[in-house]
């Protein structure tokens, strides 16, 4: 049976973003100065617009999307929702599985969810430049995109590692017109810091966040954009998931369990938050349904970090925010899946998991290769390395079904394409990819530098 790909219309691309705010039980803590007081938005005008603040500390559960952002989803949006019925064969399970293909936009992934209306709403206020920073590339590429689209220059600091693992990603951002630099770089008091104290550190993104940051605080023409963990971000993304369960409709089916990988939190959330809404509206067919967000054992936030406020970035820049977190120094080894190296998640994903209400998993590196190298040979779509965490854990419950007999629905985000990972997978198959469990006394170790305030 050939797989089932669900489509939608144009007129089905959302009209608005849903807010998970608006239906979290316990509302999420504000960001905090070094003194300890909440930080209002007069204190982060100088590297943000005021309508994305607005929408940051917002608790409305509906926020408009502006025509001209409409206007430019719909060069890729809606994305298709597949069910994968090769794979079912594959593993033999009786679970169905489904998968929402973000591969398709321009970038290759999710990312200009998010890069789109912050490249818009920036140009808005008439800013003419952006400073920002990307792990593998991705979110670096969409703002690149997105700045060509709407008139701004773009300023890209690559996380180290991944600048030389993804050259093709560095290619993409130039084509649109960016400029790329290897972070830490001696451009900003906190690379020359970095470099200081390690002149070949491999970098991360909580280092390359302070480099963008100081840059965009220091030019009255440049803001700053960030591709995950910020609520704005949490917020565009949540298209994705409108629109899946709009497919899952046009079929009859609904899941039992959504997966999402989890860097910074903005993928999981776009899949995740619009059926947690249908959970807190009390719909019957979402009460039991389980949430999962898939990290790295390398770099295992949610399920080995402390929930604490700690700074979004390695130098201190940022306000403190409530979240999970390995400190703000923590330096993950260079994995392949870049977009997943980041000490701290999203305090709206932090908070859910902290109130139990959403799930989280680590898993290897070697098995998600693995799960993709399954994936591509079932499906014929090479995904991203980060999308390959979700793809494993999705396998390993349908392999749980086929134990038990359970014909669970699953779905997965599949939030980007591959082929600009090639090397990874070359990598993997020459058996030169390690597992790495982070220690737990290296952990400890950077939690001791956790920020004392007020």
């Amino acid at each position: 049976m050939p797989d089932t790909k669900i489509l939608l219309e144009e007129r089905d691309i959302p009209t608005h973003w849903y807010n998970v705010v608006a239906d979290m039980p316990n509302k999420p803590a504000p960001p905090l100065g070094p003194d300890g007081q909440p930080v209002g938005p007069d204190k982060l005008l100088a590297i943000f617009p005021m309508s994305l603040l607005e929408q940051e500390m917002s608790g409305e559960r509906w926020i408009p999307i502006p025509e001209p952002v409409r206007e430019a989803y719909r060069m890729w949006r809606p994305s298709p929702l597949f069910r994968a019925h090769r794979l079912e064969r594959m593993l033999g399970t009786p679970a169905k599985i489904y998968y929402k293909h973000e591969g398709v936009s321009p970038a290759g992934s999710h990312k200009p969810n998010t890069a789109i209306p912050q490249a818009y709403y920036n140009k808005e206020a008439g800013i003419k430049r952006i400073a920002t920073e990307t792990g593998a590339g991705q979110w670096g590429s969409s703002m690149a995109l997105a700045g060509k689209m709407f008139g701004l220059d773009v300023r890209v600091y690559m996380v180290k590692v991944s600048y030389d693992q993804k050259p093709f990603r560095r290619s993409m951002m130039h084509t649109w017109g960016a400029e790329v630099y290897a972070s830490p770089t001696d451009m900003t008091q906190a690379g020359r810091n970095v470099l200081a104290q390690d002149p070949n550190s491999p970098g991360s993104l909580g280092v390359a966040i302070s480099e963008a940051v100081e840059e965009a605080a220091s030019r009255p023409d440049t803001n700053y954009a960030l591709g995950s963990v910020l609520n704005h971000v949490c917020l565009h993304q949540t298209i994705i998931g409108q629109e899946a369960k709009k497919q899952f409709e046009k079929v009859g089916d609904y899941p039992d369990m959504v997966f999402a990988a989890c860097g910074g939190g903005s993928n999981f959330a776009g899949a995740a938050f619009p059926f947690f809404a249908d959970k807190a509206a009390g719909e019957k067919r979402a009460q039991n349904i389980r949430l999962v967000a898939v990290e790295p054992t390398s770099c295992p936030t949610l399920t080995k970090g402390v929930f604490t406020y700690d700074y979004g970035d390695a130098s201190g820049y940022t306000p403190l925010m409530l979240m999970y977190t390995l400190g703000h120094d923590f330096m993950p080894p260079g994995i392949h899946a870049g977009g997943l190296r980041y000490h701290g998640d999203s305090t709206l994903v932090s908070h859910l998991l902290h109130d139990g209400l959403i799930e989280a998993i680590a898993v290897p590196q070697l098995a998600t290769f693995e799960a993709g190298v399954q994936f591509a040979q079932a499906e014929g779509i090479i995904a991203a390395p980060e999308s390959c965490h979700a793809i494993r854990a999705c396998i390993d419950e349908a392999l749980r079904c086929k134990a038990t007999g359970e014909p669970k629905t699953l779905f997965f985000n599949l939030s980007g394409h591959g082929h600009f990972d090639m090397a990874s997978y070359d990598k993997y198959f020459a058996g030169e990819l390690e597992d790495y469990v982070y220690p737990e006394e290296a952990i400890h170790a950077a939690l001791e530098h956790l920020p004392k305030f007020g």
